[in-house]
């Protein structure tokens, strides 16, 4: 779930970045990517 989660952020954030749309919309979806890709990678080893 989580995955699939990063990986609709990630494409939400390279459609916004595509057609430049959404300003610091963006860097807020990348942001959440990461976290949660961070907090996956710490939680399940």
């Amino acid at each position: 779930m989580i995955w699939s989660l990063i990986g609709i952020l990630l494409l939400i954030w390279l459609v916004l970045l595509l057609f430049k749309i959404g300003g610091t919309l963006i860097y807020l979806l990348l942001v959440a990517a990461a976290v949660l890709f961070i907090l996956r990678f710490f939680t399940h080893r």
